[in-house]
C-alpha cells in the first residue's frame, strides 16, 4: 500500500477495516432488499443483479467514454470476469430469495442441495475477487468497473429466463409480469440497485488497498449489519452475544490489518535488502 496516499501505522488500518465495513454493510443491504422484495411477492435476482450493473455502467462507463481510453485487458477476459460475478450473485440472491418467500417450505427437505448452491456460490464469489483484484492492480478501477458492469449488464439479460427449480417456474419473465408493481416494490429494486453501485464501487478500493484475502475477512460482519438493519426498521430484540461476536470479528480484521505485509511494504524491505548486499560487496572485496 501507498503510505503517502493511505497514511501509515494505525490511519492506515482504520481506513482498510472501515472501508471494509462499508463495502460489508452495502451488501447488507443488498440482502436486505432482496429479501423485502421477496416477501413483497417479486422473486426475479437477476433482474435484482440487472439494476446493480446498470447502476455502475451508468456511472463508471460515462466517466471511461469521457476519457476516451483504450481497453488495456481484452474484453473476452471482463467477460469472463462478469460472468462468474453474475452466478455467484445469482446464487447467494437465490437462497435469499427462495427461502423469504416460502419456496421450499422451513423445513429443509433438501439440504444436500442447499450445500451444494453455498459452495458453488463461494467459489464464484472467490473467483470473481481474486481475478478483480488482478485487473485492479493493473489498470485501475475505472476501466475495470465499466466494463464490469456493461458485460454483467449483458450476462444478466441473456440469464434471465431460461430457469426452473424441480418442476418450479422461475421464469424471472413470468415473475415480473405478474410483480405487483407498486412503489414498494419499484423502491426495493432501486435500493438494491444504489447498495450494489455501493457494493462493487468500494470493491475496487479494498482490493487496491489490501487484497482479496481481507476483502473476504470483512464481509464476515455483513450477517451482523443486516441484523442492525433489521432492529432499526423492525425493532426485533436480538441476543447481546451479537454485539460481542461484531467486536470480536472488528478486532479480528484489526489485528490481521495491522499485522499484514502490502506490495509496497514487501518491496521496499526486498529494495533495502538489495541496496544492504551491494553496500556489503566493496567491502568484502577491499577485505579480501
Amino acid at each position: 500500500m501507498n503510505s503517502a496516499k493511505y497514511g501509515g501505522g494505525i490511519w492506515r488500518v482504520l481506513y482498510v477495516v472501515l472501508l471494509g465495513q462499508l463495502v460489508s454493510f452495502s451488501m447488507a443491504l443488498m440482502s436486505f432488499n432482496a429479501s423485502l422484495s421477496a416477501n413483497l411477492g417479486v422473486n426475479a435476482p437477476f433482474t435484482l443483479g440487472f439494476c446493480s450493473y446498470l447502476s455502475i455502467t451508468l456511472v463508471f462507463g460515462t466517466v471511461f467514454l469521457y476519457r476516451r481510453q483504450k481497453l488495456q485487458i481484452s474484453w473476452y477476459w471482463y467477460i469472463l470476469l462478469a460472468f462468474v460475478d453474475v452466478q455467484g450473485s445469482f446464487l447467494g440472491l437465490c437462497l435469499v430469495l427462495l427461502s423469504d418467500s416460502g419456496v421450499g417450505g422451513g423445513g429443509g427437505s433438501n439440504p444436500i442441495l442447499g450445500d451444494v448452491l453455498v459452495i458453488a456460490g463461494t467459489c464464484f464469489f472467490g473467483l470473481s475477487n481474486v481475478g478483480e483484484e488482478y485487473v485492479v492492480k493493473k489498470v485501475g478501477r475505472v476501466e475495470v468497473l465499466a466494463m464490469f458492469g456493461a458485460f454483467g449488464m449483458l450476462v444478466s439479460i441473456m440469464e434471465m429466463y431460461p430457469l426452473s427449480l424441480k418442476g418450479r417456474s422461475i421464469f424471472e419473465r413470468k415473475s415480473l409480469a405478474v410483480a405487483p408493481w407498486n412503489q414498494a416494490v419499484i423502491l426495493t429494486f432501486v435500493g438494491f440497485g444504489i447498495a450494489g453501485f455501493m457494493f462493487c464501487s468500494l470493491t475496487p478500493l479494498v482490493l487496491e488497498a489490501s487484497g482479496a484475502t481481507l476483502f473476504n475477512l470483512s464481509l464476515l460482519t455483513a450477517d451482523m449489519w443486516a441484523v442492525v438493519i433489521r432492529v432499526l426498521i423492525y425493532h426485533q430484540k436480538v441476543d447481546w452475544l451479537y454485539y460481542v461476536s461484531f467486536l470480536f470479528v472488528g478486532i479480528g480484521l484489526i489485528i490481521y490489518s495491522k499485522t499484514e505485509k502490502y506490495p509496497s511494504e514487501v518491496s521496499k524491505l526486498e529494495n533495502a535488502d538489495t541496496e544492504r548486499q551491494y553496500k556489503l560487496l566493496p567491502e568484502e572485496a577491499v577485505r579480501e
